[in-house]
């Protein structure tokens, strides 16, 4: 009776101070695997099989979420769940600019934005104002995900105007969820003090 009582039990398995969680693995595996997609990128350009190791990362951004809010969220997940998901998609983005694949301009703006709204959330979570996720920002990260996907997929890989539309198109709404953190941010501060 206790076992089944323990496997049906609601509660989560980490508390919020914990370190080695699953959730954590899977994203320490996340960071692990991006210097092989950027070396992928670099030596195949778009390749099915660099697509492949870019939908895996791209589909274990979820898990580490889904294993996380079933288990216990977590401090650390909380830092390094965002810090993953930037160092690989910057990477795939770097990666496909030193390839000559898209341009270096919308890049930038992106690693500005996410720069900058790392930043911005440390400053603001040190005077004790906490930022919450938008929905938009998953919206953008799927915008993101796609736009690098789309320069993967082979037979797109000439279609330089459908990869670009796909960066810009992300770079828009990175740059559009970037302000409105920052709306956020200003707002939750007037109403702390």
């Amino acid at each position: 009776m206790s076992d089944t009582s323990a496997a049906s039990d609601p509660r989560p398995s980490f508390g919020p101070s914990a370190l080695a969680t699953p959730a954590n693995a899977v994203t320490l595996l996340r960071v692990l695997a991006t210097p092989v997609l950027i070396a992928l990128i670099v030596a195949w350009r778009a390749s099915w099989e660099t697509m492949v190791i870019w939908g895996i990362l791209s589909f274990t951004d979820g898990i580490d979420g889904w294993i996380a809010r079933r288990q216990g969220t977590t401090r650390s997940g909380a830092f390094l769940d965002p810090l993953a998901d930037k160092v690989v998609v910057l990477g795939a983005l770097v990666a496909l600019v030193a390839e000559h694949i898209v341009s270096w301009y919308p890049v930038a703006l992106i690693a500005a934005r996410e720069v900058w709204m790392s930043a911005y959330r440390s400053v603001m979570g040190r005077r004790g104002v906490s930022i919450p996720a938008r929905r938009s920002a998953k919206l953008k990260t799927l915008a993101q995900d796609v736009a690098i996907g789309l320069c993967l997929i082979p037979p797109l890989a000439d279609q330089r105007f459908v990869l670009a539309t796909g960066i810009w198109v992300a770079t828009g709404l990175t740059l559009v969820t970037g302000v409105q953190y920052m709306v956020d941010g200003r707002r939750a501060s007037r109403s702390e003090s």
